[in-house]
């Protein structure tokens, strides 16, 4: 049988990127950022998100909070992700993102208020122009685009300063048509975004095996035309890194990327799961030796940089942070009940109207 002649037209790589390894051993040399001052400072965020997912956790298993999406053993990637961003720059965030909204400026009470049902959280104080928390899955990446396009016209047509949109889901976002729609508008338009990918592992109870077949998430970057680029999510230094300079790629004018932090999750997929029916035993013991505070711990202790009696000193600071917040988010005003249908329409459906005015009886 004849076989047709075929010559090659592209071929593609995509790296992996780590500075610290399983043992907190640096694999490399660190980048200039990654100073003693900084990488303590980025502990002691990765410390105050797990307290504060901990005490969430416990406010809804005791009736204070709503369903509550944990970050367990992902706090590199969102405060690695927050801490890159400029003040300036537009955070479009899914819903697993404490370590992020903490980089951000946004306050534990607001996080509180958010999952306790009242939307006056996600009026951040100090991220204006941040998009709200997004449940509905990859949704926020189009989000995201469409900032970058409002950005980069900006920039382009009324001489403003150069800014960034960023954007985070989880690794099952990448299976819905919002992602690849999302991706392929930034490439072609060549928009200033960062789509940051936290692949746990997990898209609710369907592991990664089962979502795509492709070898890793950040190649999916290919089709699209952008650079692709995995970091190992468990390691604070290498995702910061990453995201730093693929927002200044794209502050500079150079278009997009994609980034596929690889990390795991260590906790239920919210307090409305219960993980152990599906996530394997071993494999949880396995990631627990993987995890992202450990890591970064051993090698601030090898270095010198950190001992029992600082870690003693740094828990009990955190307990203080977050049982303030505890006070300021059970002394907050509670909003009125009609307050759901305040934003949803500029005029209210006569379908509505009933529910509205029983809901106004009752204030």
């Amino acid at each position: 049988m004849h076989k047709p002649r075929m010559h090659l037209l592209a071929s593609f790589d995509i790296a992996h990127l780590q500075y610290l390894d399983e043992a907190g051993r640096a694999t490399q040399e660190l980048p200039d950022f990654a100073t003693p001052d900084t990488l303590l400072a980025f502990y002691r965020q990765m410390s105050l998100a797990r307290l504060v997912d901990d005490r969430a956790v416990k406010l809804q298993r005791t009736g204070q909070l709503g369903t509550y999406p944990s970050s367990l053993g992902q706090e590199a990637i969102g405060v690695g992700t927050g801490s890159a961003l400029e003040k300036s720059d537009v955070y479009c965030p899914y819903y697993r993102e404490s370590g992020a909204l903490l980089e951000r400026g946004v306050k534990i009470e607001e996080i509180l208020a958010i999952w306790g049902g009242d939307e006056r959280g996600q009026d951040f104080r100090h991220a204006r122009e941040d998009l709200p928390l997004c449940v509905p899955i990859a949704t926020q990446l189009l989000h995201a685009a469409g900032v970058a396009f409002a950005l980069k016209y900006k920039r382009e047509q009324l001489d403003e300063p150069p800014r960034v949109a960023v954007a985070s889901a989880g690794d099952g976002a990448t299976s819905k048509g919002d992602f690849h729609e999302a991706l392929n508008l930034i490439g072609v338009w060549k928009l200033p975004a960062v789509f940051v990918i936290n692949n746990n592992q997990w898209a609710i109870s369907v592991p990664r095996s089962a979502q795509s077949a492709s070898k890793t998430i950040a190649q999916k970057a290919i089709a699209a035309g952008i650079p692709g680029l995995q970091v190992d999510g468990n390691d604070v230094i290498a995702v910061r890194s990453a995201v730093a300079d693929a927002i200044e790629r794209a502050r500079n004018g150079e278009g997009p990327t994609l980034i596929e932090a690889t990390s795991y999750r260590l906790c239920d997929h919210t307090t409305a799961d219960d993980a152990s029916r599906y996530q394997p035993e071993e494999e949880v013991r396995e990631a627990w030796k993987r995890e992202p505070l450990i890591r970064l711990g051993r090698y601030l202790r090898n270095e010198g940089l950190w001992s029992d009696e600082q870690e003693g000193e740094l828990q009990r600071e955190l307990a203080e942070v977050m049982e303030k917040a505890l006070r300021a988010y059970s002394e907050r005003a509670k909003d009125k009940p009609t307050a759901m249908f305040d934003h949803l329409y500029a005029r209210l459906p006569e379908a509505f109207l009933e529910q509205y005015d029983q809901l106004a009886g009752e204030q």
